[in-house]
C-alpha cells in the first residue's frame, strides 16, 4: 500500500488537476442540461465527463508506469502508460459516437432549450475552467522540455514542441484544448439559436464537438500504438550521438539507438576507440559517458558496446540521413 501511495505521488500532475476540474465541470453542465434540455449542454456534459474519466485514468496510469524494474520486467513499466492512453480513448470515443448520436436527432428533429442565462453562465464558467486546465498543461509541455517561455509566449512554443511532451501531458493538453474550442462553440451555437430560433445549431454544434472528441482519439491512440510496440527516438538519438562524439577519445559511432517506453528512454551505443587503449582505459570511457547519457532527462538506463576504430566513418553518415 505504502508502495502504491509513493508511486501516485509521482504520477502527471497535469492529467490529475485536469481530472479533477473536469469532474466538477460535468456535473455543473449536467444539471445544467437536466434543466435547460439544451443539447449542446448535453454534448459539453459528456465531453467533460470522458476527459475526466480519461484523465485520471492516465494520471493512474503515468505513476504505475514509473514502478522500479522486477526480475520478470528487466526493462520496467514505462510502456504501461500508453497501454492505458489506449484504453482511455476507447472512453472518449464511446463519449464522442453519443454526442454526434445526439447531435443528429436535435438536427433531425430540432426543439426549442430553455435556461438560455443559465446556459451561458455554466459554459462562460466551465471554458474559463478548461482555459486554466490548458494553460497549466502548456507550461507542463515547456516544463519537461526546458524550455523558458512566459506571456504569450506560452502559447506559441507549446503548439511548437507539444510533439515532444510525454504522452500523459500530450493527451491532457490536447483534450483541454478541444475542451476549451468545444465550449466556445456551445456559448455560439447557444446564442444563435436563441435569437435565431435557428435550433439545429445546436445539434450541429455537438456533432462539430463529438468531430473533434474523435480526431483526439485518433492522433492519441496512434501516437500511443507506437509507443507500446517501442517507438525510436530520433531525436534524442541525434543528440545523444552528438554528444558522445564530442568525447576525445571516441572515433565513431557504429550504431546508436534510443527506444521511448512511456516517459523513459533507453539508451544502446556502440563506438569506436582506438585500439592500442588498454581495457583500463577502455572502460573509463564507457564509464564516462554512461554518466553524462544518463544526466539527460528521461533516460533509465544505458548499454554500451565498444569496438576498434575501422577507418570507416559511420555516424557522420548516419547524422545526414537523419537531417534529410
Amino acid at each position: 500500500m505504502g508502495e502504491l501511495v509513493q508511486l501516485l505521488k509521482r504520477g502527471n500532475k497535469s492529467a490529475m488537476l485536469a481530472a479533477i476540474i473536469n469532474t466538477i465541470i460535468s456535473i455543473i453542465k449536467g444539471v445544467a442540461f437536466m434543466f435547460t434540455g439544451n443539447v449542446a449542454m448535453f454534448a459539453e456534459t459528456m465531453h467533460s465527463l470522458g476527459d475526466a474519466a480519461n484523465q485520471f485514468f492516465v494520471f493512474v496510469g503515468s505513476a504505475l508506469s514509473k514502478k522500479a524494474p522486477t526480475e520478470k520486467y528487466p526493462n520496467g513499466f514505462g510502456r504501461l502508460v500508453n497501454l492505458v492512453l489506449l484504453g482511455a480513448v476507447l472512453i472518449v470515443g464511446i463519449m464522442a459516437f453519443e454526442t454526434i448520436k445526439e447531435g443528429w436527432h436535435h438536427v433531425v428533429h430540432p426543439t426549442k432549450s430553455g435556461g438560455f442565462i443559465i446556459n451561458i453562465i455554466v459554459l462562460g464558467v466551465s471554458t474559463l475552467l478548461e482555459t486554466f486546465v490548458l494553460f497549466k498543461a502548456m507550461k507542463e509541455i515547456l516544463h519537461e522540455i526546458d524550455v523558458q517561455a512566459s506571456g504569450p509566449s506560452v502559447f506559441v512554443k507549446s503548439f511548437a514542441n507539444v510533439g515532444r511532451a510525454k504522452p500523459a501531458t500530450k493527451l491532457v493538453f490536447m483534450e483541454d484544448l478541444v475542451a476549451t474550442l468545444g465550449g466556445l462553440l456551445a456559448i455560439i451555437a447557444v446564442v444563435i439559436a436563441h435569437f435565431t430560433n435557428f435550433h439545429q445549431l445546436e445539434g450541429i454544434a455537438s456533432i462539430l464537438i463529438g468531430v473533434m472528441m474523435f480526431f483526439v482519439v485518433g492522433k492519441v491512440f496512434l501516437d500511443n500504438a507506437a509507443g507500446v510496440i517501442g517507438q525510436a527516438d530520433e531525436e534524442m538519438e541525434n543528440k545523444i550521438g552528438t554528444l558522445v562524439m564530442a568525447d576525445p577519445d571516441v572515433m565513431d559511432i557504429q550504431d546508436i539507438t534510443v527506444i521511448k517506453e512511456g516517459e523513459d528512454l533507453h539508451v544502446e551505443l556502440e563506438i569506436e576507440i582506438d585500439p592500442t587503449l588498454t581495457v583500463a582505459a577502455a572502460d573509463d570511457i564507457k564509464d564516462r559517458l554512461e554518466e553524462k547519457i544518463m544526466a539527460e532527462k528521461g533516460v533509465v538506463d544505458v548499454t554500451i558496446e565498444i569496438d576498434e576504430e575501422d577507418g570507416v566513418m559511420t555516424w557522420k553518415s548516419r547524422s545526414e540521413q537523419t537531417v534529410k
